[in-house]
């Protein structure tokens, strides 16, 4: 097990930014920089022996400081939909960037985690521990918080993503990451398995209308393993708002800590991923939005090419009547920790 640092590019402040290879004994690679804590590549080896890049993502620095795909990035301080654009907190009101439509999505697409530059750590021969000081009223938030996201490869094959974030007051925090994962041609031949007997339905904004519906006689039921090519062209009016999923899920046994939450496997690499966090819910996002985006070596990115698994709060919960708040403060940290397991 080793970790090797190099510099990835120069940042427009003039600042170095730098990429972090994590090899374990079996050959499984993570690189990470510490622009916007974002996962770069992540090699697995396949049913031939041979080590696939299975997340999309860029070559260059350059590249990462548009990113409007989000590849590999970590998300905050609020992951997902804020309807209006705005939350009350303690009798105060908060306005955010109004940037999908009338509405936020991810905190500020500009100025969020994953376009900031992180102090680092190398802490041991197997992971990279990355943090943050974000200001008071940065992206819209009250408070000053600051965040630790530590990458953690196993000799076992698993990636792990450990969250620990300290406010000094009261504020909304809900980190994830928005890697795309594609575990070989596209999402039409990896079956999914979601541990979720739930989901939470979206208007015509993607934004959760407050109700919690079961997914059972529904193209949304992936609690076994399925292929989702079929369920797309359903005229299941959830599924054609997006021509896709962009769906939070419920997950089972909330509140029960660190535990499997879904499962996905080609059948053309025949690599299987076993995903595992202790969040109450989880976005599956089929890639509906991708349109011939450049990525690395040249490869052009089609619309369900890859997919996302993002354990969080559900979205909009501060503003959703039913929904577990994710606010925290000073005697409340935030803490998470989300495995990608391969095989």
């Amino acid at each position: 097990m080793s970790v090797k640092k190099e510099i990835f590019g120069i940042h427009p402040s003039g600042k170095e930014v730098y990429k972090f290879e994590i090899v374990n004994k079996q050959g499984m690679k993570a690189v990470i920089t510490n622009f916007g804590a974002i996962l770069i590549s992540l090699f697995v080896k396949d049913k031939k022996g041979n080590f696939q890049d299975v997340v999309l993502g860029y070559d260059s620095l350059e590249e990462y400081l548009d990113n409007h795909p989000m590849f590999g990035a970590t998300v905050g301080r609020n992951v997902n939909r804020i309807s209006n654009a705005k939350f009350e907190l303690d009798g105060k009101t908060y306005l955010l960037d109004k940037n999908r439509g009338n509405h936020n999505i991810h905190s500020d697409k500009e100025h969020g985690f994953h376009k900031v530059i992180w102090d680092f750590e190398i802490t041991g021969e197997n992971s990279v521990c990355l943090s943050y000081l974000s200001c008071d009223m940065e992206q819209g938030f009250p408070g000053e918080v600051y965040i630790k996201m530590t990458y953690t490869l196993t000799e076992t094959n698993g990636l792990i993503l450990s969250y620990f974030a300290t406010p000094n007051k009261r504020t909304i925090l809900n980190v994830t990451n928005h890697t795309y994962f594609n575990l070989g041609e596209n999402i039409f031949s990896t079956e999914f398995c979601i541990h979720a007997k739930s989901f939470t339905p979206v208007d015509e904004d993607i934004i959760p209308t407050g109700e919690i519906r079961e997914v059972k006689n529904t193209p949304m039921d992936l609690t076994k393993y399925s292929f989702i090519k079929d369920r797309l062209n359903s005229n299941y009016h959830q599924l054609q708002i997006e021509k896709g999923y962009d769906h939070n899920y419920v997950l089972d046994h909330p509140h029960t800590g660190f535990r499997l939450i879904a499962q996905t496997r080609s059948m053309k690499s025949g690599i299987h991923m076993d995903v595992y966090s202790d969040m109450p819910g989880m976005q599956f996002y089929t890639s509906n939005s991708l349109k011939n985006t450049i990525g690395k070596n040249g490869v052009v990115y089609k619309k369900y090419d890859a997919f996302c698994m993002e354990p969080d709060y559900f979205p909009n919960a501060i503003n959703t009547k039913g929904f577990e708040k994710p606010i925290f403060d000073s005697n409340k940290n935030f803490i998470s920790t989300t495995m990608y397991q391969f095989y």
